[in-house]
């Protein structure tokens, strides 16, 4: 099976992960997941592998095969798992569940390698990229640094008290950090290094996004320089493309009839991608805000959506 240059997949309450061509709008895969909702979707940096998060599993599909089999399953945590990523290498992934815990986990044997107690229900997990702290948000509005080399929480801080962190992102270079609350909120604030590897939390900017929750924001990735944009996706129907230089809004990406649970930037951040409760994905361009394409084929909420459109990074 021929590999499409750009991977985009979604995934459903409908029991199913979905696989696209970007241009044309045809699903040209299916992958039936009876166990449980699909939380998250993430693609390897090799463009490989697809991992699925559920309850309370994280199953691995080859993006290169008709299998509708998992390569492999990742099985320790008890509860839904909300987060999954990778390590730049490939070698490792993390991932963050309700049962409050963040675990790294060896991509190939399937083991736990690590696991971080978090005592909430972990929302978002994201990996700064020096590759070496992960950043946690959970459901008791705490956000918590676990340095990897110490092997420890070297950081935590809570925004609002007893409002959920629903998601993070941390800008490309490391300087900047955002975390989307259920109050519609963003709170920014500058990464600093202190003499340590210790990341520092420098309050940069409080945001009112939106006046419904906030289930994704998004920082855009390093080939958007020199613009760059945070979009946060919102249960009021809408994404918003704000400027991080002031923070002012760009413009308001309208057309989903229902709550926008996900967004993914293009690899040169001019395109984006959202997942919708209305069943739909779309394709926005950034220039000027338009949908320029809808993803049809689910029969209920699509929920995330996953995006490889650069080249691969080898893995080593």
């Amino acid at each position: 099976m021929a590999q499409p240059s750009v991977i985009l997949a979604t995934a459903s309450y409908d029991h199913t992960i979905r696989f696209w061509e970007a241009k044309s709008g045809r699903c040209y895969r299916t992958i039936q997941y009876p166990d449980s909702q699909v939380n998250r979707l993430e693609i390897t940096p090799d463009k490989r592998f697809l991992a699925a998060a559920g309850n309370p599993h994280i199953r691995l599909f080859d993006i290169n095969s008709n299998s509708p089999q998992p390569v492999i399953s990742y099985d320790s945590h008890t509860s839904n798992v909300m987060a999954v990523g990778f390590h730049c290498d490939g070698n490792w992934m993390y991932s963050g569940s309700e049962d409050g815990t963040v675990r790294i986990w060896d991509l190939r044997t399937g083991t736990c390698q690590r696991e971080y107690e978090s005592r909430a229900a972990v929302n978002t997990v994201v990996l700064h990229p020096n590759q070496k702290e992960l950043i946690s948000g959970d459901q008791n509005g705490n956000i918590r640094v676990w340095d990897l080399a110490a092997n420890s929480c070297s950081c935590e801080l809570v925004p609002e008290v007893d409002t959920a962190v629903r998601s993070l992102t941390v800008m490309w270079d490391g300087s900047m950090v955002v975390a989307a609350n259920n109050r519609g909120t963003c709170y920014v604030w500058r990464l600093l290094k202190g003499t340590q590897t210790i990341t520092c939390f420098e309050p940069l900017h409080k945001l009112q996004a939106h006046d419904g929750y906030i289930l994704k924001c998004l920082l855009s990735p390093e080939f958007c320089d020199p613009n760059r944009y945070l979009a946060t996706a919102s249960s009021d129907h809408t994404v918003k493309i704000w400027n991080v230089d002031g923070f002012k809004l760009e413009r308001t990406l309208v057309g989903h009839q229902r709550w926008v649970w996900d967004c993914v930037f293009s690899v040169d951040g001019a395109y984006l991608i959202t997942a919708s409760s209305d069943t739909t994905a779309r394709l926005w361009t950034m220039s000027t805000g338009e949908a320029i394409r809808v993803y049809q084929g689910h029969h209920k909420a699509t929920v995330c959506c996953a995006l490889h459109d650069g080249a691969e990074s080898a893995p080593s």
